[in-house]
């Protein structure tokens, strides 16, 4: 097996493997890769990079609006929050903007880091057991 089968597989079966939380995490992980591959292919005026970049990262953000549960007053700033992100990585494509991307990346990350930091809460608080 070479080397780039081997991580396809790591890959898969960190997946497979995963919790829900984990997977949230690895999909906020996509997309501000995702994004900040569209800006380095933006600077390069790699502009079928860039819009293949920025595609996936608005894929990943439209799932994360497709799987809010609406009931609960956080989803619904969260969805306006991925709408506003949405609309930017939407412009950044159309106007060739890295600084739209950029803008998109670093409410991505905030969003990553808070997600992150419940995890590990969570996590402590299982094993103190509350």
């Amino acid at each position: 097996m070479n080397s780039a089968a081997s991580a396809n597989a790591y890959k898969s079966q960190q997946i497979l493997t995963a919790s829900r939380e984990e997977l949230t995490l690895m999909l906020y992980n996509g997309a501000i890769r995702f994004i900040a591959e569209s800006v380095a292919a933006t600077e390069k005026a790699d502009f079928a990079r860039a819009n293949d970049r920025n595609q996936r990262a608005q894929d990943i953000v439209s799932e994360f609006m497709a799987t809010l549960d609406m009931k609960y007053e956080i989803s619904k700033n969260l969805w306006a929050l991925y709408d506003y992100i949405n609309y930017r990585l939407v412009q950044a494509n159309l106007h060739k903007d890295a600084g739209q991307l950029e803008e998109a990346k670093s409410l991505l990350t905030e969003l990553r880091d808070t997600w992150a930091e419940a995890m590990k809460k969570n996590r402590i608080a299982k094993v103190v057991g509350e």
